[in-house]
């Protein structure tokens, strides 16, 4: 045979295979692509994720997850433990930020203990199934079969026992302040846990309550180190029921309802009724149902099965917070505690977001896609202002005092004009105008060093204000948010003042390093200075990471390092550069760094959210064939849909909602504009279903991992050169066709008019 004939044959069969026969078509139901273990292999040293398998509704006020940690453990749930200590409630938004209101449940036979360690069972994945709606895991020591369901508030539970009657069902409330009674006449217990890691009024309680189908056997509560027999109420810092039940037969079932409330223990009752008349199993499937209708507003078709599973899984990680933080009461309206005044009141809350994270893609993809949760969303931050006087900026569930940035300016501004008209829009521009000019009561509330940056235009170096650069690079590009709201707005006398405070972040630029960099109050450089240092003048990255946090004015950063081509090659250079780093700051290597280190991406630290968008920026400067091919290059090496999925915290929906729009061919560089740059569209058709009822249709002809650079785009059948659409134009429903290949084409997207938004465009 023909050796040239047949090697040929052979490329060409794999071809097939790898580019053809491994694509997926439409899905029916894209709740069965998610994997809620993804980034669940994670270490304090080192984060694929820091997450867990969160079961839950989408913005569900309760998450329930397996628990293989210790009590107080922000690492609840690792991949690669063997014993699991129960199931827990959950509000837990990192593992940084660690849990309230906590309480776990154990299933045990023979087994009579509290102790976490000693009620600890094997289990194995291979016997676990773990999905938004429905999780369940064979617990190997008691041969038992425990599973549960969610709704909003509540939890639905159902234990397998073998033969036996000796069958335990342990309620753990934690420790720091906890109460339990049992009421055997009505198959009840009830109690709360006060457990927290900061962020609530002195009156939090999360109170509980949880009823069973079966008669106890036997009951027992313990109390701190004591485990006492036929006591029913126990009020301690660290208490917990055990109650027994005896199985006639082997695969006996016993059946719990579990729900809480932050108000009192009359509404816990009352968020039970959300499984009234509900079997175990259709209330799976309304579970199921509700995350395929949210799931499935967006289409997908034409991907090999891991980047499928891949965007589902980061999909679902996008709907989970921010978290519901208000009830419905016994008349059907909407209450809510607050964590900022320890008052009950009317209205929406909601809670377990950074703004620092989730403004960058989160937020806007809200605003896209689900605009509906964010005008409620919206509503609560206008109840956070006036409960507590401030707008969070790291809510958990009340002001948590971490992180940088006044942010909360560019998620209010990004809704107002993307539409989601809030009625409370008079109050939010007043509570944004207050945190843009005042230093709260805790440094991550309003702006750190607001007085330096009113005179100065900056935060200095050198005044005892940590990570001054950073937080004067985010405060410009927050003015500029709040002069595009006040531009929507029709603020005249505020419109110039915040647009010259857009330009502040040309106050920190270097010349002779092309960098940002940390200035003194008396306008000297501070010295020494390394580009390669984390912290210090930055947060959680350094002056490479950092120098691109000029979302408003990518034209005018552009100019100040002399011109498309110069930042082009300053684009270049984060890629070429090895990755090497000062972490003298730390004392140590944190995990952001070492995840940085080891992705071989030279400087590039996707891993955390600063840069995030720089790649896209390529488009700012007329190569947008540079961010096509690292687009595509971050999706490959930075994503899976693994237990180790994600190259560093997830972090409430941010490091997913990059990978969903990225992979849907745009990105929101700019929030609180009408643009979103474009990418490199990894499916071969995309369906977004908009709230609106319109329709975006995004085809991808001679789409695959090769061709992934954009030869011509068409707008509703019409040629289209542009780096950027217009989100008012795609809510009137569009259609856009790409057609892609193995080689840039240099010819598109070059010229002026094809180029982002930037400020300084607007004042030429």
């Amino acid at each position: 045979m023909n050796l040239k004939f047949l090697t040929t044959a052979l490329l060409i069969g794999t071809t097939v295979l790898s580019g053809f026969a491994q694509k997926v078509g439409k899905v029916e139901k894209p709740i069965d692509l998610v994997s809620t273990l993804v980034g669940t292999q994670s270490t304090y040293f080192l984060s694929s994720g820091n997450t867990y398998p969160a079961i839950a509704l989408p913005w569900g006020m309760n998450f329930w997850s397996p628990q293989t940690g210790k009590m107080g453990d922000g690492w609840m749930y690792t991949y690669t433990a063997e014993k699991l200590r129960g199931i827990k409630q959950t509000h837990q938004p990192s593992p940084w930020m660690n849990d309230y209101g906590q309480f776990s449940i154990m299933a045990m036979v023979d087994n009579k203990t509290f102790d976490q360690d000693k009620r600890a069972s094997y289990f194995s994945h291979k016997a676990e199934v773990a999905r938004p709606h429905y999780y369940s895991v064979y617990l190997a020591d008691y041969d038992t079969k425990v599973e549960l369901t969610p709704t909003e508030r509540a939890s639905y539970f159902r234990f397998t026992f073998p033969k036996t009657d000796s069958a335990f069902v342990l309620i753990d409330a934690f420790d720091k302040g906890s109460y339990v009674e049992v009421i055997p006449k009505e198959n009840k217990i009830v109690g709360y846990s006060t457990k927290n890691s900061g962020g609530v009024p002195e009156n939090f309680k999360n109170y509980f309550v949880m009823t069973f189908d079966k008669p106890f056997a036997n009951v027992s509560t313990f109390a701190d180190s004591v485990l006492t027999d036929g006591r029913y109420m126990v009020k301690a810092d660290h208490v917990g029921a055990i109650v027994g039940f005896q199985n006639a037969n082997a695969g006996e079932q016993v059946l719990m309802k579990a729900a809480s409330s932050f108000i009192s223990p009359e509404q816990a009752v009352q968020n039970l009724k959300e499984l009234d008349g509900v079997t175990f199993d259709e209330q799976v499937k309304k579970g199921e149902d509700i995350w395929n209708k949210e799931l499935g507003k967006i289409e997908i078709e034409g991907g090999n099965i891991d980047q499928m599973r891949t965007f589902y899984s980061s999909l679902y990680r996008s709907l989970l917070f921010p978290r519901m933080f208000y009830e419905i009461n016994a008349q059907g309206e909407v209450v809510h505690y607050s964590p900022y005044n320890g008052k009950v009141l009317p209205g929406y809350m909601f809670t377990d977001t950074g703004f620092w994270d989730t403004f960058r893609a989160l937020f806007p993809f809200l605003n896209l896609m689900y605009p509906e949760i964010n005008e409620k969303m919206q509503e609560g931050l206008a109840n956070a202002y006036r409960e507590g006087g401030w707008l969070p900026e790291w809510a958990s569930p009340g002001y948590r005092n971490i992180m940088v940035g006044n942010n909360s300016a560019s998620v209010v501004a990004d809704a107002y004009i993307k539409g989601v008209r809030s009625k409370d829009i008079e109050t939010l521009y007043e509570a944004v105008l207050k945190g843009a000019n005042n230093a709260g009561p805790i440094t991550a509330v309003g702006r750190a060093g607001a007085e330096y940056y009113n005179e100065l235009g900056y935060v200095p170096y050198d005044v005892k204000i940590n990570e001054n650069a950073a937080r004067s690079l985010e405060y410009s590009y927050d003015d500029f948010a709040i002069y595009q709201l006040a531009k929507s707005l029709n603020k005249e006398s505020d419109k110039d003042f915040y647009k010259k405070r857009a330009y502040n972040y040309q106050k920190l630029f270097d010349p002779s390093t092309g960098l940002m960099r940390g200035k003194n109050k008396d306008g000297s450089w501070s010295t020494p200075f390394n580009p390669f240092k984390w912290g210090d003048a930055f947060t959680e990255g350094n002056s490479w990471h950092y120098s691109w946090s000029v979302f408003q004015d990518v034209e005018g950063f552009s100019k100040l390092l002399g011109g498309h081509k110069a930042m082009e090659i300053k684009l270049d250079s984060v890629f070429t550069l090895p990755p090497i780093f000062d972490d003298s700051y730390y004392g140590f290597p944190i995990h952001e760094i070492r995840e940085m280190q080891i992705a071989n991406m030279g400087q590039y630290a996707h891993g955390n959210q600063p840069i995030q968008h720089m790649i896209y920026l390529y488009n700012h400067v007329g190569a947008p064939w540079k961010a096509q091919y690292w687009i595509r290059e971050t999706m490959n090496r930075m994503y899976s849909p693994n237990p180790d999925g994600y190259c560093g915290d997830e972090d409430n929906g941010q490091t997913s909602a990059w990978y969903v729009f990225s992979a849907i061919g745009f990105y929101p560089v700019t929030p609180a504009t009408d643009e979103y740059v474009l990418g490199s569209p990894v499916f071969d058709k995309v369906t977004l279903h908009l709230s609106n009822g319109k329709t975006v249709n995004i085809e991808s002809k001679n789409n695959s991992d090769q061709n992934r650079y954009i030869q011509n785009m068409k707008w509703n059948g019409k040629n289209y050169t542009k780096n950027y659409i217009n989100h008012s134009e795609l809510l009137k429903g569009a259609n856009l066709q790409f057609d892609m290949g193995a080689e840039p084409n240099k010819k598109r997207g070059i010229n002026k008019a094809d180029l982002p938004y930037s400020i300084s465009k607007d004042d030429q």
